[in-house]
C-alpha cells in the first residue's frame, strides 16, 4: 500500500512538474523578443536595464534583447545586419550613416505624428525626400571655448561671434600675445563643409561661387601670413585641444564634454577658462552632432521597435541620459528643464547654451552618397588653396567637377 501511494504521489508531482514546465516555456515563448542595438551604452548598462525593466513590466508580451556594439563596428556590422534577412529591430546609428540607408530604401518610414514632443528642427534633419526615417536620441553642439587670461592680454572687447571677427581678431592676438587666436582644423572629415555650409554654400553647384572663395581665401590669408598654424592643414581637434590646454591658443571650439577633459589634464588652464556661443557664418545657424535610432524595412517587430524607441527616448529618460553624460536632449519638455537653464558653474553654463543652440539648426548640412571621397576633394582643394598651388577660383572649378562625378 506504501508503495502504492508513493508512485501515485511521484506521478502526480512529475505531472505537476511537467505542467508548470511546459507552462512557463509556453509563457515565455509567446512573447515577441524586440532586438535593440546602441552604440558604446557600455558604461551606462544599469541605466539601460533599468530603463527596459520598466518597459518590460508595462509590456508582459515584450521581451526586449539588448545589445551593445563598439562604435567603430556600428556602421559596417549595421550594414551586414540589413543585407540580412533577420536585422535587429531597432538601431542607434549616427544620422549620416542612417541617410545613407534611408537613401538606399533600407529603412522603415516613422509617422512625424509620434514625435511632437521632440525639437521640430532636429526632427526635420532626419528627414529624406519629405519622409521621416529616424527617432532621435541625443545631441551636441560645440560651443567656443576661451582663455579669458590671454583674451585680456590680447586686448580684446568682445568676443568672436562669426569667421569673419576670429580673422579680425587674428593678428591683434598675435602681436599682443605670441599666440595664435584658434587652430581651426579644416581638412579634419567634414570641419570645411560644415562651416562652407554655414555660408549657405552646399553642394557641387555651389562650391565655386564668390561666397566660397570668399570663406577659402579667408583662410588662406591667416595661413599664409602666419596667424593660424601651420599644422592647421594637418591636425584634428585633439591637437587642437592640447594646443588649447597648453595655452598656445586663445580659442577652441568642442562639445561641453571637453571641458572636463581640460579640468583633468589641465587644472590652471580651467581656472581661467569660459564659454562662449558657438561661431557661426554669415546665415547664423550651428552645426550639431547627433545619435538617433532607425527601424530597418526588414525588422520583424516595427510597430514595437518604435514604440520603446519612444520610451527610451521620451523626457524622463532623456533628461536621465543628459544628466549621467552632460549631452543634449532633443526632447522639447526635457530642454525646457531647469537642468539646461542654468549658469552655476561652467559646465552648467555651456550646457545651457548648447540646448539653446539648437533650436537654431537649419539649413543642416546633408550627407550624400560617397560622403567620405567628397570629403577627401574638398580637403584636398583646402590644401591647395592654403599652400598657393593656384587661383583660388581654378582650385574650386575642378573642385565643383569632381564634387559631381562623385554623386
Amino acid at each position: 500500500m506504501k508503495n502504492k501511494w508513493f508512485w501515485i504521489l511521484s506521478l502526480v508531482i512529475a505531472l505537476c512538474v511537467t505542467y508548470f514546465t511546459v507552462f512557463k516555456k509556453t509563457n515565455t515563448d509567446t512573447r515577441k523578443e524586440v532586438i535593440v542595438w546602441t552604440l558604446q551604452m557600455g558604461d551606462f548598462a544599469d541605466y539601460m536595464n533599468n530603463i527596459i525593466s520598466k518597459y518590460e513590466s508595462n509590456h508582459p508580451n515584450i521581451k526586449i534583447k539588448w545589445i551593445d556594439v563598439p562604435f567603430s563596428e556600428g556602421d559596417k556590422r549595421t550594414l551586414a545586419a540589413i543585407l540580412s534577412n533577420n536585422p535587429p529591430d531597432l538601431i542607434n546609428l549616427n544620422p549620416d550613416f542612417s541617410a545613407i540607408l534611408a537613401q538606399k530604401g533600407a529603412l522603415a518610414s516613422i509617422d512625424e505624428n509620434k514625435l511632437s514632443e521632440y525639437n521640430k528642427d532636429i526632427v526635420d534633419s532626419l528627414k529624406y525626400k519629405g519622409e521621416l526615417f529616424a527617432i532621435p536620441w541625443y545631441a551636441t553642439s560645440a560651443v567656443t571655448i576661451y582663455n579669458k587670461k590671454l583674451f585680456n592680454q590680447a586686448k580684446l572687447n568682445n568676443i568672436p561671434a562669426t569667421y569673419e571677427d576670429l580673422a579680425k581678431y587674428a593678428e591683434q592676438v598675435k602681436n599682443s600675445t605670441g599666440k595664435f587666436i584658434y587652430l581651426p582644423t579644416i581638412t579634419e572629415n567634414d570641419t570645411m563643409l560644415k562651416i562652407l555650409n554655414k555660408y549657405g554654400v552646399n553642394s557641387y553647384s555651389n562650391i565655386n561661387s564668390l561666397q566660397s572663395i570668399k570663406v577659402f581665401d579667408s583662410f588662406k590669408s591667416l595661413y599664409q601670413k602666419g596667424l593660424i598654424p601651420a599644422e592647421s592643414i594637418t591636425q584634428t581637434h585633439r591637437e587642437a585641444l592640447e594646443k588649447y590646454m597648453s595655452e598656445s591658443i586663445v580659442f577652441f571650439q568642442g562639445g561641453a564634454n571637453f571641458l572636463s577633459m581640460i579640468k583633468d589634464n589641465a587644472p590652471n588652464v580651467y581656472k581661467v577658462t569660459d564659454v562662449a556661443p558657438q561661431i557661426v557664418g554669415s546665415i547664423g545657424q550651428n552645426d550639431f552632432s547627433l545619435m538617433n535610432f532607425v527601424i530597418p524595412l526588414k525588422a520583424k517587430y516595427k510597430d514595437e521597435a518604435l514604440d520603446f524607441g519612444l520610451f527610451l527616448t521620451n523626457k524622463e529618460n532623456q533628461l536621465e541620459l543628459a544628466k549621467k553624460t552632460n549631452v543634449i536632449s532633443t526632447n522639447k519638455e526635457a530642454l525646457s528643464d531647469k537642468f539646461y537653464n542654468s549658469s552655476e558653474d561652467l559646465m552648467a553654463k555651456a550646457r545651457s547654451i548648447s540646448a539653446k543652440q539648437i533650436t537654431h539648426i537649419q539649413p543642416v548640412m546633408r550627407q550624400s552618397n560617397n560622403q567620405k571621397d567628397i570629403n577627401t576633394v574638398v580637403n584636398t582643394a583646402v590644401q591647395s588653396v592654403l599652400l598657393n598651388q593656384d587661383k583660388t577660383k581654378n582650385i574650386l572649378d575642378k573642385l565643383a567637377k569632381d564634387w559631381k562625378n562623385l554623386t
